[in-house]
């Protein structure tokens, strides 16, 4: 049996204008992953694949699901990739704690974990690059048209100054930051959203062009406030950002209710994360108060919460 995995992710700021071109910063959230496990069946026909995936209700054989389905998809991918032409019959059994359609990278998460999976078990790895790649593939699938930055940041598992077109570019994380993560347990459906805001920009250009050029200003000030350890500053800046997304229009009243609740409670800045419209906010907290945070989420609806740390 060979097993694999990949973490979560969270973006701290600039998400949805970064399909426009504006920089993101994104961070890996190594406390959730998606695991892959890959087993030789003794019984099977050659080069079938049956497919475990309880989290989604899954049990199948691949044959069965459409070319388009993702985990379909990547599976044919890899096996393209590597020039696996015939192999043994397989099982791949598919697991993550990251939860659904909440921001948080889940859908790349297991991608990019099959990947890992696929590869080490046939003897053929593929470097970070081609991982990250063939998870683009299928993010395109979930999203419509991704920025890239997830399977980047899930690919490379570390934090990521993001612009769409140009190689990802690492940043330092000046002192040790807490996030605490609250889901609305209301799905985010990230091609709708995303698609939502290319029809307003599309309607209305030279604003949303003014919109996404503001989130970029405050992506280049965040990505010097986290270099310098000045949370403060990171948190006026996360609060920035999410006037900016309501504005957008992807905002909701269940983020809206999480994101006063933590500012209430004494986060220092709070912002949806992700597509929006439902999923998951963070907020930028002292780490002595990130219990209590937790607790005033919980108290104000959020289906889940977690407390993160990232940094040196």
């Amino acid at each position: 049996m060979t097993a694999a995995s990949a973490c979560g992710k969270i973006i701290l700021l600039g998400e949805h204008a970064v399909v426009y071109g504006r920089p993101a910063l994104a961070v890996p959230l190594p406390q959730v992953r998606a695991t892959a496990e890959v087993e030789t069946l003794e019984q099977g026909e050659a080069g079938a694949v049956r497919i475990e995936a309880p989290d989604v209700g899954l049990s199948t054989w691949l044959h069965t699901l459409k070319p388009d389905h993702p985990l379909a998809k990547i599976v044919h991918m890899v096996r393209q990739a590597l020039k696996i032409e015939d192999h043994p019959a397989l099982e791949l059994r598919v697991r993550s704690s990251i939860p659904v359609a909440s921001g948080l990278g889940s859908g790349t998460a297991v991608s990019v974990a099959i990947v890992r999976a696929l590869s080490k078990h046939w003897g053929v790895p593929l470097n970070t690059e081609q991982q990250s790649a063939l998870a683009y593939e299928v993010e395109k699938l979930h999203h419509g048209t991704p920025s890239g930055i997830d399977n980047t940041v899930v690919a490379y598992e570390q934090p990521v100054h993001f612009i769409r077109g140009e190689a990802p570019k690492p940043f330092s994380i000046g002192t040790s930051t807490t996030l605490v993560v609250g889901d609305t347990g209301q799905r985010s459906n990230t091609s709708v959203a995303v698609g939502n805001v290319r029809k307003a920009w599309q309607a209305d250009t030279a604003r949303y062009e003014a919109l996404f050029d503001r989130i970029g200003e405050v992506v280049d000030r965040g990505r010097a406030a986290i270099k310098a350890g000045d949370l403060a500053a990171l948190g006026s800046l996360m609060d920035q950002n999410q006037a900016l997304l309501q504005e957008m229009g992807v905002s909701s009243s269940e983020l809206e209710m999480l994101i006063k609740a933590a500012r209430s409670s004494g986060a220092l800045g709070a912002k949806l994360s992700g597509a929006g419209m439902g999923g998951n906010m963070i907020a930028l907290v002292d780490a002595a108060e990130a219990g209590s945070i937790e607790k005033a989420l919980q108290a104000a609806g959020a289906k889940w919460t977690l407390t993160a740390e990232v940094g040196p």
